[in-house]
């Protein structure tokens, strides 16, 4: 496993600390290796073949009714008219109920893998993790129409939001590598988390529910969450033959270089360059002191916090440490959605990269 890199601004390491050696050797091993922007092999995997498609590629799409970007009504009009106009057959599947995401993804996949088509996912994080898991297993090209709140996976990748935009940018684009995270061999775009973010996230589906899928609502229901209280978590942290004890709130793994950018954590870059996750934990702190880190990512300066550890790997396992209480499984957020793991836990960049058809030319937005 490649050795994590870790920096923060004071605090103590824990029992086996050694910041600056995990650091050094993580940006040794997240550069080896790069061929391609946004996905870089391992260096003992060759590059797969990119997936053949069909002249007319068919899109085989999966529609989230209930995502917070426009009418899904005028998304379904505006996909189905936009492949009229450009000849290309399509195959709608919308969403009626939450459990039937996995199902119809695969069906999606199965179909786009078996006509030389695109398996597309329009919706918001949890519609675009669903059908990017499915596609990243069986190498199966696959398209993006954002229709999230913040939609981070497109904006890194230069997939604009407007579904009129989107739908261009999925019919003149070709399959190209980009890199997926997996923890326990489930696949994510932007992150995975455990602890106080993972529940931060789940509390936030009922202020939506409530209130709308805005910005401000993500905002407030973060607070609300900080302000019941938290735990703090033991967790023994391996990689390389090496470990670190982090007692931390929260471990927060992200494969999104525009995210680290937006709150100031410096090892998206890492991310950004290909090869290497970045994680954030935090050290043990109260409610007003979280309350204040959250108000400083908000203001794009987290990374500054002296209470803020960040390092950049390959691979990592993660588990409880000795003596602190043991639990077989945990509650973890992929993308927004909470599951059930089992311990221990382990991130990694995915060995196979995933296949998003984009134009060549799409440019990343900044922060």
């Amino acid at each position: 496993m490649g050795a994590p890199a870790a920096r923060g601004g004071g605090g103590h390491a824990g029992p086996a600390g050694d910041y600056t050696g995990w650091r050094r050797a993580a940006l040794a091993k997240s550069a080896a290796g790069q061929q391609h922007v946004g996905f870089a092999r391992h260096p003992a995997a060759p590059m797969p073949p990119a997936p053949a498609l069909a002249p007319d590629a068919p899109l085989f799409v999966v529609l989230n009714r209930g995502s917070g970007r426009g009418s899904a009504d005028e998304a379904r009009q505006a996909i189905e008219a936009a492949c009229r106009a450009a000849g290309r057959p399509l195959t709608l599947r919308t969403i009626d109920r939450a459990h039937r995401v996995p199902e119809l993804a695969r069906e999606a996949v199965a179909s786009a893998l078996a006509q030389g088509g695109i398996a597309v996912a329009a919706g918001g994080d949890g519609t675009i993790n669903a059908v990017a898991h499915a596609a990243l297993r069986a190498g199966c090209a696959f398209g993006v129409l954002p229709q999230g709140t913040f939609n981070y996976f497109s904006r890194v990748h230069g997939i604009p939001a407007p579904i009129e935009e989107s739908l261009q940018s999925l019919l003149t684009g070709t399959p190209q590598p980009v890199q997926a995270g997996e923890v326990n061999d489930r696949a994510f775009l932007v992150n995975a988390s455990l602890g106080l973010y993972a529940r931060m996230l789940e509390e936030r589906e009922d202020f939506k529910a409530r209130f709308g899928r805005r910005r401000w609502v993500a905002f407030g229901a973060a607070l609300a969450t900080l302000l019941k209280g938290f735990r703090t978590w033991t967790l023994t942290v391996s990689a390389g033959g090496g470990t670190q004890v982090l007692r931390t709130p929260t471990l927060f793994v992200g494969n999104n270089a525009l995210q680290f950018e937006q709150v100031g954590v410096e090892e998206g870059q890492a991310v950004e360059e290909g090869g290497a996750l970045a994680a954030i934990a935090l050290e043990p702190l109260g409610r007003l002191a979280m309350i204040g880190l959250v108000l400083r990512a908000a203001m794009g300066r987290l990374g500054n916090a002296s209470k803020v550890r960040s390092f950049a790997f390959r691979e990592i396992e993660v588990q409880a440490a000795a003596g602190a209480p043991q639990r077989r499984r945990v509650r973890v957020a992929t993308d927004g959605e909470v599951q059930w793991m089992d311990m221990p836990l382990r991130f990694r960049v995915s060995p196979r990269p995933l296949w998003l058809v984009k134009p060549l030319d799409a440019k990343a937005e900044r922060a």
